[in-house]
């Protein structure tokens, strides 16, 4: 099984338009982040989650070859403002996307070519299968288990595969919840910035998170320039947690 995070930046990116802070300014190639996505690979699935609106630059050095699973963990634009650069991918067959109704409903609002009964050629196949009560289900033979996350007040998902999950734009994670989270190899989680912030985590709120999840290896995600510099905040962390960046591959 492998994990390549394909972006590890907020909705803005790294760096951020108009900015001149040390992050964005940075030469070092581990402060270039693009939006927040994975992509995962089982012995029988390759599976995305979330596709940003820099879908087509993360992917274009990438084997091409078909997605079995898009999972949508939100509607919001920076999570799935690419999605009309899976056209390629179509040449396999039809793109499934697994995502929640109201995320379906958003989506069809916003690319609705994709969905009519009539659609002109070379628009994005794109099939959409429902994740609605949170029950576990099959890409192929690899299982995903849902997680719900709450932004803020808007519910969202995270997912389980195998041993690694990844949960993006936390605010909080229900209680409930943690006994799906129980025995990871590999803890994916967003950690937005120092300061509090009403929808996200801050760096230390993410720390605490994860030492309650308690798996063995915790790699942050979704970071805003105001984070700080990645040599600098990773000299601080203990050994199971580090800052992810683009690019990063995990091998398990």
């Amino acid at each position: 099984m492998k994990v390549r995070f394909l972006g590890t930046g907020t909705s803005t990116g790294v760096p951020e338009i108009g900015c001149n802070c040390e992050v964005c300014t940075s030469v070092d190639a581990k402060d270039k982040r693009l939006r927040c996505s994975v992509q995962v690979e089982t012995a029988d699935s390759r599976l995305i989650i979330d596709c940003t609106p820099d879908f087509r630059q993360q992917v274009m050095d990438l084997p091409f070859r078909k997605i079995d699973g898009l999972l949508i963990t939100h509607e919001h634009y920076d999570h799935v403002g690419g999605m009309d650069d899976l056209r390629p991918f179509c040449r396999f067959g039809p793109v499934d996307v697994f995502a929640e109704t109201k995320v379906k409903s958003a989506l069809m609002q916003r690319i609705p070519y994709c969905f009519g009964e009539q659609r002109y050629t070379g628009v994005p196949d794109i099939r959409i299968r429902t994740t609605d009560g949170l029950h576990p289900f099959f890409i192929n033979n690899t299982k995903v288990i849902p997680i719900r996350v709450m932004h803020f007040k808007l519910p969202i998902l995270g997912f389980r595969i195998n041993n690694v999950a990844y949960l993006t734009d936390v605010k909080y994670l229900p209680d409930e919840e943690l006994s799906k989270l129980a025995a990871l190899d590999i803890l994916i989680v967003s950690a937005l910035r120092k300061e509090k912030h009403p929808s996200h985590q801050t760096l230390e709120e993410a720390l605490s998170l994860a030492k309650k999840i308690g798996a063995e290896q915790t790699y942050f995600t979704h970071m805003s320039h105001q984070i700080g510099l990645h040599k600098a905040i990773s000299k601080d962390l203990p050994s199971s947690f580090t800052l992810a960046y683009d690019g990063l591959e995990l091998s398990l």
